[in-house]
């Protein structure tokens, strides 16, 4: 059998390797997206799995920067995993991630974070799904009932050429005040979003971007708002009712967000507007008026996260409560995580410590359980009762919590 060589997907090779993707994902993929997969891939680090001069396995990692309680940090977006089928169960997908962590230490990115195809592969690599959404449908063949008043400076359209310029600041705004959330290049906003050519074939139009802004609306660089959406009209012989698709709503409060929302469930010759991957704490499900009229019809994980570098991450991160606790961790992909630490952290932002210690644990835990908690969504507590984590001192998991509590639910929109 021949060894395998885990290096660097040269451009040369980049045919090869969406031919690859395409084939574990049963893909057939028109031109124009074949040029959009190329560009995306060019962006990436790409790490290649070679048995002799065949490639026959690919992962992707983009370059980011993730949002994280009280700043951001490097990330690598892990993405394009793929095995060729005549080699599976062979170590190519953990020969590809032990590579990838050596580039996070290279590269300074002390976290990795992927949307997984296959929920039961990567919780053994150390992820754990870090953020969680919903799909939230509305019943727009009324008007949509509020219990709030809603903004009424007027909306207007905005091409994709002014996006990056107009609504990059306020995403970046409203970016910090969530954790789990991308930041956006000029690139992302207008090939990932706004490019008709990256658009899913689904009888959908092309995206469009409304704002609603400030001053009275008087003057056009002022955003206090926008959504970003598609229509497709209905089908009366198929019983389809015309649907539109929302893939961003920012308000910079609830009145804004209410004004957007009226306006989605306004849209000539709709019936229904679907918005997937909106946060659980989304305020769209507190001021709408009829429950019945918008309805939570899916909630799933988003964002999985692994903590490469845990004591770079921890440092990094803002806390909401005073913590001095003892955690034993595990990590049996980077043992380097693994150990005892004093974990002490300050609320006023004094400074955090995290040294190993001989002293007894107050809670027990792998590092998948602490990517779940880092960003704030998911309670040890509630970890500890599931029987995933080990409380050794008793309101240990309590005191974590309070310390890793953020104002927001963390939420992650971007797919990468």
């Amino acid at each position: 059998m021949t060894s395998l060589d885990f290096r660097t997907v040269p451009d040369a090779h980049l045919d090869r390797a969406l031919d690859l993707a395409y084939l574990v994902f049963h893909d057939k993929v028109e031109e124009e997206k074949r040029k959009t997969h190329l560009d995306f891939m060019r962006r990436c680090e790409r790490v290649g799995a070679y048995d002799g001069d065949q490639l026959v396995g690919l992962l992707g990692a983009l370059p980011q920067q993730l949002s994280v309680p009280g700043g951001e940090l490097p990330c690598a977006g892990v993405t394009f995993v793929c095995v060729a089928p005549t080699h599976r169960r062979r170590g190519v997908l953990t020969g590809m991630i032990d590579e990838l962590w050596r580039r996070c230490a290279r590269a300074g990115q002390p976290i990795a974070a992927l949307w997984v195809s296959e929920a039961s592969i990567y919780g053994r690599f150390g992820f754990d799904p870090a953020t969680r959404s919903s799909t939230v449908e509305i019943d727009s063949a009324r008007p949509l009932a509020l219990r709030i008043d809603a903004d009424e400076r007027p909306l207007r359209f905005v091409d994709a050429e002014a996006m990056p310029a107009l609504l990059g600041p306020f995403h970046d705004g409203q970016r910090a005040l969530r954790a789990g959330r991308m930041a956006r290049d000029e690139h992302w906003w207008r090939e990932e979003l706004m490019n008709p050519d990256n658009q899913e074939d689904d009888g959908f139009g092309p995206p469009r971007t409304v704002v609603i802004g400030g001053d009275g609306g008087t003057d056009p660089d002022t955003v206090a708002g926008y959504a970003i959406y598609r229509t497709r009209g209905g089908d009366d012989s198929a019983g389809t009712p015309g649907t539109v698709d929302v893939y961003d709503v920012e308000a910079e409060s609830a009145p804004v967000a209410a004004a957007l929302w009226r306006y989605l469930a306004s849209i000539d010759l709709t019936e229904k507007v679907r918005a997937w991957g909106r946060p659980l704490d989304d305020p769209l499900l507190l001021f709408a008026a009829d429950r019945d009229q918008v309805r939570v019809v899916q909630e799933f994980p988003a964002l999985w996260l692994r903590l490469v570098d845990v004591p770079a991450a921890l440092r990094a991160r803002g806390w909401a409560a005073d913590v001095d606790l003892v955690l034993e961790l595990s990590d049996a992909r980077l043992p380097a995580n693994a150990g005892r630490f004093r974990l002490t952290a300050t609320a006023d932002g004094d400074g955090v410590t995290y040294e190993a210690t001989d002293d007894a644990p107050d809670l027990g835990l792998d590092v998948r359980e602490l990517a779940a908690c880092y960003l704030g969504g998911t309670r040890l507590a509630h970890l500890v009762r599931a029987g995933l984590v080990t409380e050794h001192t008793p309101g240990a998991a309590d005191r974590l919590d309070a310390a890793l509590h953020t104002e927001w639910l963390p939420h992650t929109t971007d797919e990468f």
